[in-house]
């Protein structure tokens, strides 16, 4: 039995993108301790996963600070690792084969990088669906994959009956107005005119409800919706995978709960400006959809209500 490490320390929507690529590694190596390294806001949840034998945290410290990085690579040395799949892909990751591991060969670490073709540069290939790339950086490892394109991130769900209870939760839709103070520009500015629109095309015999991130709870006094929280508290990722499982329609900027719609088969919507494509970030799903835009602000409620499927 052989130690085999994938890194992946986020975001939440990279982390449901890259359940299939997990799967597939831990298929691929039968008999083996599959590890896997993140940061602290996934740490607990990755434990979830069916596929994962031991999770190893990362405090992401400053790259500067040496007595982190000898203890971190004396902790990750101590399991003479086989293989290392770098699912992140970043800067930080790069810097760590060099630095922790710089003897590392194609045949060792595994990455977008390393596993390119020398006649392909790596900006082009960056281009290509992010689903696409896992799948060719991993076949390119001589694995093969089943899941990796199609990723299910149902593993993160857990038992929400009794918030389902609180909030009298039997039907409902899901929306996600927020997105990150830097992320502005994703943000499209119509959910409370789309919320009257819902309610006057539908029967109402189903809720219409928000679930904010830990920073994003006063921002729900703008949304004529429900709030969804856990004492008071934001939800945590498993919760929120299950009240987005169990809705009849997702709505969301592209955000982390977008991405995890897709992955958890839910049906839904997302809204896109000028700053990426549906293409790019493999959203779209059989049952989970993109309108694309070059300025959201010219999107109008009517537009987005018309592609609303219950």
């Amino acid at each position: 039995m052989s130690n085999i490490l994938i890194i992946k320390h986020g975001s939440l929507g990279d982390i449901a993108q890259a359940s299939g690529a997990i799967q597939d590694i831990s298929e691929n190596h039968k008999g083996d301790e599959i590890h896997l390294l993140t940061t602290k806001p996934y740490f607990e949840l990755f434990k979830k996963n069916p596929f994962i034998d031991n999770v190893i945290l990362d405090k992401r410290l400053s790259r500067f600070n040496l007595i982190y990085l000898y203890l971190l690579t004396r902790k990750l040395k101590n399991f003479n690792f086989k293989k290392v799949y770098d699912l992140q892909n970043s800067s930080r990751t790069k810097f760590y084969k060099n630095i922790l591991f710089p003897k590392a060969k194609f045949d060792t670490w595994s990455s977008s990088e390393t596993t390119l073709p020398k006649n392909i540069a790596k900006d082009i290939f960056d281009k290509n669906p992010v689903l696409d790339r896992f799948d060719f950086q991993l076949k390119n490892s001589g694995l093969k994959t089943t899941n990796t394109l199609k990723p299910n991130f149902n593993w993160a769900c857990s038992n929400i009956e009794e918030i389902k209870k609180i909030f009298d939760l039997k039907k409902y839709i899901i929306l996600f107005p927020f997105c990150s103070t830097h992320l502005t520009h994703k943000k499209w500015p119509y959910y409370n005119e789309l919320i009257d629109l819902i309610k006057k095309k539908f029967d109402e015999n189903f809720k219409i409800v928000v679930a904010p991130g830990p920073s994003e709870i006063n921002e729900t006094k703008n949304i004529n919706a429900l709030s969804i929280l856990d004492n008071d508290k934001a939800l945590n990722i498993s919760q929120l995978s299950s009240l987005i499982k169990d809705s009849l329609f997702v709505i969301a900027n592209d955000t982390g709960p977008a991405h995890m719609a897709a992955h958890l088969g839910a049906k839904g919507l997302t809204l896109f400006g000028k700053h990426t494509t549906a293409y790019k970030v493999s959203i779209e799903r059989e049952n989970f959809k993109a309108i694309q835009v070059s300025d959201l602000k010219k999107l109008s409620a009517q537009k987005v209500l018309e592609n609303i499927l219950i």
